[in-house]
């Protein structure tokens, strides 16, 4: 396989340098072909670039009538939708800055959020959302204006800020038929060098920070990553991570409205993996944990099999892993590998292949976060060759990717052809490009200590680049362990190690100027449940769960395959169970579940204490 697909150049005029300009190229070139799909009880509904265009237009008019003007910030408090859309753009199209605001966030994160914003109105799904924004109305005036998507359930509120979502279209139709060029000649005077959304950061260490993104950020690194992989037009995404993180930004909004490639988007979280076998995407992100959830799935379900399929699981599993490994060397295979992957495809891969909805997908992808490479290593091995990638929110979300048919697992791949990169003198990994951030909103001492004077976006992760100029991801600089023995270990490496289990979902090493390393463990419920059960384990809640000595000496031996991956100064010797599932509203997970570890070892002390003792 090629190191990029064959490919036309993408369907975008050089000249278009915003967001908004791409949907009205491809309403003017293609406007009747499906830009996106939306499904609604079932039923999977499409919606061409021309209603997709005319929809961002009346959002645009209609906050504009609502005084809403250049600068001004614009929030969207939703799950993913098409409405998401329309707000993010019409929001652009007219000079104000998107700000997306995650759903499972609680009120007073969202709060923090409108009020550090400033935003001048809020777009909401529904009423679980309102009712968040309501209730923090005393800490956000500047909040004027609540649009509903769908107003079901606040019909009686006495809150004069809300309209509802089609009231408000309606407005926006109404002006645009009255003045069909008044979107265009607003659309016209924006700056894309100025920023037009504000992205903000998980806060894994201190209160999030709003990134701003410039119009000519996102359009560069879409058109020099379309253009380098050969996205087209007649790719199929599924748009379900949340749209306020730069991940999905990229696989919803920047890369579709570069190649014209098609987004659905399902009925809920809850319908991932069903909306995935209807989808059958040819592009699919996944967060770690979405892959080890996957992976996990497939395990348990095959350890109920018929002892047959569990032996050809196991058998061609093994087989597709070695196979790929040997490619990987450069070597070529024999007529007898060629064999063997073939019967693997036809009577194990395929298979499962179709039962995940990747079938047809030619470039899956992990980003956002660090994925173990035996996760990786197990989804090649049945012929879904995930590619590894790495970004940061204040870079437009990507530097670097593993090329198609050219990966090498345990790397997060090349850096992209916009951007340039290096190591500094203490490890970290540096970048520089167009897609480097406009800066930190109300915060020029944090934007000035991200990048340097050169141009330089410190990434603040540390990592190794090989003769290649393959990147190796090695840990945070903020995090990295060093043990009593002075040894230097990064906890993500062996986390990810121990997350490999179907049994373990989330798992917090713990060591630094400690004598040896000792990890925090959160069982995975339903696996540890489903195992359970199978064995006659009753139990009645969480807690109880993970109180069982048999279901400590599960995790205990599953440990025990974890540190055979590791180096000796890196295995973990000791090891608690979380008596509860880590939570956001208890703010020990950010909204991307990433842990926050200052919160969790203040909370756990008590329990590291107990693998440490009192003198730590």
């Amino acid at each position: 396989m090629s190191s990029v697909r064959e490919a036309p150049a993408p369907g975008v005029d050089t000249g278009l340098d915003t967001l908004p300009g791409r949907v009205r190229h491809h309403a003017r070139v293609r406007g009747d072909a499906v830009a996106m799909r939306e499904k609604q009880l079932g039923v999977w509904r499409g919606i061409s670039w021309a209603e997709y265009w005319s929809n961002v237009r009346a959002t645009g008019l209609a906050l504009a009538d609502l005084g809403v003007g250049p600068r001004d910030h614009v929030a969207i408090l939703s799950d993913n939708r098409p409405e998401w859309l329309y707000a993010d753009l019409g929001t652009e199209g007219i000079g104000a800055r998107s700000v997306g605001v995650y759903a499972t966030n609680p009120a007073p994160q969202v709060a923090y959020v409108l009020r550090h914003s400033g935003s001048v109105a809020v777009f909401c799904e529904g009423q679980e959302q309102v009712d968040k924004v309501v209730a923090v109305a005393g800490e956000t005036p500047s909040v004027r204006h609540v649009i509903v998507f769908d107003p079901r359930g606040t019909r009686g509120y006495d809150d004069p800020r809300l309209v509802d979502w089609e009231s408000f279209l309606s407005r926006g139709r109404e002006l645009d038929a009255a003045d069909p060029e008044a979107f265009e000649r607003l659309l016209a005077r924006v700056d894309p060098a100025e920023p037009c959304m504000v992205v903000y950061t998980s806060g894994t260490t201190g209160p999030p920070k709003g990134a701003m993104l410039t119009s000519r950020n996102v359009t560069a690194a879409s058109e020099a990553t379309v253009r380098h992989f050969g996205y087209t037009e007649k790719d199929q995404l599924l748009s379900y991570l949340p749209l306020c993180h730069v991940a999905e930004k990229i696989f919803t909004l920047f890369l579709p409205l570069t190649s014209g490639a098609t987004v659905h988007f399902g009925e809920s979280i809850e319908t991932v993996a069903q909306d995935l076998r209807e989808v059958s995407p040819t592009v699919f992100l996944g967060v770690p944990r979405i892959w080890e959830k996957l992976q996990a799935t497939i395990e348990v379900k095959m350890q109920d099999a018929s002892p047959l399929k569990r032996w050809l699981y196991r058998r061609f599993t093994r087989s597709g892993q070695a196979l790929v490994r040997k490619r990987m060397r450069g070597e070529r295979w024999s007529a007898a590998d060629r064999l063997r992957w073939r019967l693997g495809d036809l009577m194990v891969y395929r298979p499962l292949q179709e039962r995940l909805g990747l079938r047809r997908c030619w470039f899956p992808i992990s980003g956002a976060a660090p994925i173990a490479p035996e996760v990786i290593w197990w989804f090649h091995g049945i012929g879904v060759p995930i590619h590894e990638g790495y970004g940061q929110t204040e870079g437009t979300g990507v530097s670097h990717v593993n090329p198609p048919g050219q990966a090498r697992i345990g790397t997060v791949g090349t850096v992209v052809p916009m951007v340039e990169h290096r190591i500094a003198e203490d490890g970290e990994i540096l970048v520089r490009g167009p897609n480097v951030f406009a800066g930190y909103l109300h915060d020029p001492e944090a934007t000035g200590g991200t990048v340097d004077d050169e141009g330089w976006l410190h990434t603040g992760d540390v990592g190794e680049l090989d003769e290649d100029g393959y990147l190796t991801i090695t840990g945070r600089k903020k995090d990295i362990i060093i043990t009593a023995g002075g040894k230097n270990l990064s906890p993500e490496q062996i986390e990810n190690a121990l997350k490999t289990s179907p049994y373990v979902k989330e798992a917090v090493v713990i060591g630094d100027r400690r004598k040896f390393i000792s990890a925090l463990v959160q069982i995975e419920a339903d696996t540890v449940g489903n195992w359970a059960s199978r064995r006659g384990i009753t139990y009645t809640s969480f807690a109880d769960l993970s109180s069982r000595p048999e279901v400590r000496t599960l995790i205990e031996e599953e440990i025990k395959k974890a540190n055979e991956q590791l180096s000796r100064v890196e295995q973990v010797k000791a090891f608690r169970l979380l008596p509860k599932e880590l939570h956001q509203d208890d703010e020990e997970l950010t909204a991307t579940q990433k842990v926050r570890r200052r919160v969790f070892e203040e909370r756990y002390a008590d329990l590291i204490g107990s693998i440490y003792g009192a003198a730590g």
